[in-house]
């Protein structure tokens, strides 16, 4: 039972901590264009 007064809130701070990077992620802009760079292998046209 005294595992669980640990085990629970390092769950829910990793847990959280997980939450707050995928959400700055998102905000920043890193999941914008999910196609273009899987197509860049393929066309000349879009390497730079």
């Amino acid at each position: 039972m005294s595992v669980l007064y640990v085990a629970l809130p390092v769950a829910l701070l990793l847990g959280g901590s997980a939450l707050v990077a995928c959400l700055l992620c998102i905000r920043s802009g890193q999941y914008d264009d999910l196609e273009t760079p899987a197509y860049r292998i393929l066309n000349e046209e879009l390497k730079k």
